[in-house]
């Protein structure tokens, strides 16, 4: 079995999704607004992206700043939202919702599972903000389709989190601790080594592979640099 490690890179349009994959991108996480840390991106993006490359795509559900699904109408929203991209052929998802003291948003989180319908998702960097990370990965442990958690170990970041990720990918296997280990967050290539020798195979970047920035495209170079880092 090959212990090659998974690279997600954030897409914005199909532009970037060409670039991540002609640099070695495994899988792309598609958003909006990064402003906002990323929103649901339409149907019409989905559908132009989904045309552009033939790796797996994770499209965020989210559809305002912060960790809160808001009201219920903005709850109602989201549910539509992703019954859209469903039909749209999406088939993979990242979403994450605390409530205001920082449980999990078990009700928002369960609607959105019967929209999914079984599909495989990503319990995203609101873990980071969770007022027990242990808790919320137990009260999680059943829910369909959940296969990785994407944090950064902090809500600053891996240079903050790196114990944190370390401590968590030891448990692999736990209750609560079965999905997926995705670091992102503030990642750089110099985390690698330490992440790698601790198990950890599946990495998250957004802004290091744009060398311009946000308001920059995806660079196929500098996805492979990363392509290379993991595969050393």
């Amino acid at each position: 079995m090959s212990n090659r490690a998974l690279l997600e890179v954030i897409a914005l349009d199909a532009e970037d999704a060409v670039a991540a994959r002609t640099g070695g991108a495994d899988r792309l996480e598609l958003v909006t607004d990064m402003a906002a840390d990323g929103l649901t991106p339409s149907r019409e993006t989905y559908a132009r992206i989904r045309a552009a490359v033939d790796i797996p795509l994770r499209v965020m559900l989210r559809l305002a700043d912060g960790f809160l699904a808001g009201t219920p109408a903005a709850a109602d929203a989201l549910v539509q939202v992703a019954q859209g991209l469903r039909a749209e052929g999406a088939d993979e998802f990242v979403l994450g919702f605390l409530d205001e003291t920082g449980d999990p948003d078990l009700v928002t989180v369960e609607r959105l599972m019967v929209a999914l319908d079984g599909c495989r998702w990503t319990f995203h960097r609101a873990i980071d903000h969770a007022a027990d990370r242990d808790s919320l990965r137990k009260q999680l442990a059943d829910l369909p389709g959940l296969d990785t958690y994407l944090t950064g170990g902090s809500p600053a970041g891996v240079d903050d989190g790196l114990p944190t990720l370390l401590a968590e990918a030891a448990r692999g296997g736990e209750p609560g601790y079965e999905p997926r280990l995705l670091v992102g967050g503030g990642l750089r290539l110099d985390h690698v080594p330490a992440l790698r020798t601790a198990g950890v195979d599946a990495f998250h970047i957004g802004g290091a592979a744009r060398p311009g920035g946000w308001d920059g495209p995806v660079a196929a170079d500098a996805v492979r640099q990363w392509r290379a880092a993991l595969d050393a």
